[in-house]
């Protein structure tokens, strides 16, 4: 296999590492307040165990997205720039809602008041449905294409980025990471939260197969290429398997199947790419896989690395998900020990 084809089928997988576990991640961030029910106290308990069925992965969760943004620099330097720079609104919109999104994960915990919860409640919130939505947009553009002129830049400005077909790509992988993050938790916890999360994962999954069902096809019928049937097929018997199990609570299989359901799209949207990285659009210049390619030189070091660290990344990550593989329940909840405002006031004055 050509180095610049394998390596563009390397970044697909490194996609999908990141909207598989971080899919999740945003799901229970945008259910944070959903799921949780009865009075103060108990909802910030409930609460408290979303956050907890994420918190020792969701930073190694993000190391996939780094790789692949890595990765496309080294071995795609000018489908970085061209992406990167026709991006850079969207993804610094992407950017800020992560960044806020983990401080407020790390500092939720660390003052004792209830007005400070909320906020970074809403932070995890609002850094969950953001990128949630926002990567839909970004991967619809792909898929349908963008103006570039003859020097690859992208020229159709900031708006056009928000076309019909892209918004429903959007909302696609909002509804899938909201479905994936429901049947996580339902899969991750016990106790009423758990029958919650199932009963919610249970109508979100109908929801799913209508919305993605309906971008999918319009994708592959207007964009796509005759094998990636193969990828729509998939996804849509994923989709009807998740709807089955979670009326049967079989959440382990639920959940796999939703990650398939991911697998399966993140297959559609690289396929209808492919030989391009960039298609062109309106009569615009399309920048293909060999255009965008490092040297031979460069893509073979590269390989050579990943050969030898990505086995030791992947280790390293299943056996954080195996040691933090317990349910929880709200009985796990301690109470809370972070500092109140008058204990970091006496301390800094």
């Amino acid at each position: 296999m050509d180095l610049a084809i394998l390596w563009f089928v390397i970044i697909a997988v490194l996609w999908t590492g990141y909207l598989v576990l971080e899919g999740f991640d945003f799901g229970v961030g945008m259910l944070l307040s959903i799921l949780p029910r009865g009075d103060r106290e108990h909802r910030e308990k409930e609460r408290r165990v979303l956050v907890n069925t994420i918190g020792p992965v969701w930073d190694g969760n993000e190391v996939w997205l780094l790789t692949a943004g890595g990765a496309t620099f080294a071995a795609f330097p000018e489908w970085y720039a061209t992406m990167f720079s026709g991006f850079y609104l969207p993804l610094l919109i992407i950017l800020v809602g992560l960044v806020a999104r983990g401080v407020a994960f790390e500092y939720r915990g660390k003052i004792a008041d209830p007005a400070w919860a909320r906020r970074c409640d809403l932070a995890i919130q609002a850094g969950s449905w953001i990128p949630a939505v926002m990567w839909g947009v970004a991967f619809g553009n792909l898929v349908r294409g963008l103006l570039l002129d003859e020097s690859f830049q992208y020229v159709g400005g900031f708006w056009a980025l928000l076309n019909p077909f892209a918004l429903l790509g959007g909302l696609t992988t909002a509804t899938l990471f909201l479905l994936h993050g429901a049947v996580f938790v339902a899969l991750k916890t016990d106790g009423d939260i758990r029958h919650r999360a199932a009963r919610l994962a249970s109508g979100l999954s109908v929801v799913t197969l209508v919305v993605a069902g309906g971008w999918a096809l319009w994708a592959q019928l207007a964009f796509s290429e005759p094998w990636t049937w193969i990828a729509v097929l998939v996804a849509a018997g994923s989709l009807v398997g998740v709807v089955v199990t979670t009326r049967q609570r079989r959440e382990g299989l639920a959940f796999a199947l939703s990650a398939v359901t991911i697998v399966a799209a993140v297959v559609l949207i690289f396929g209808s790419m492919f030989p391009d990285v960039i298609p062109a659009v309106d009569g615009g210049t399309s920048l293909s896989v060999a255009e965008a390619s490092s040297t031979d030189y460069t893509l073979t070091v590269m390989s050579w690395v990943a050969v030898f660290l990505t086995p030791l990344v992947i280790a390293y990550q299943a056996w954080t998900y195996w040691v933090f593989r317990r349910r929880l329940s709200t009985r796990d909840i301690p109470a809370p020990a972070g500092l109140s405002w008058q204990k970091i006031k006496d301390a800094a004055f």
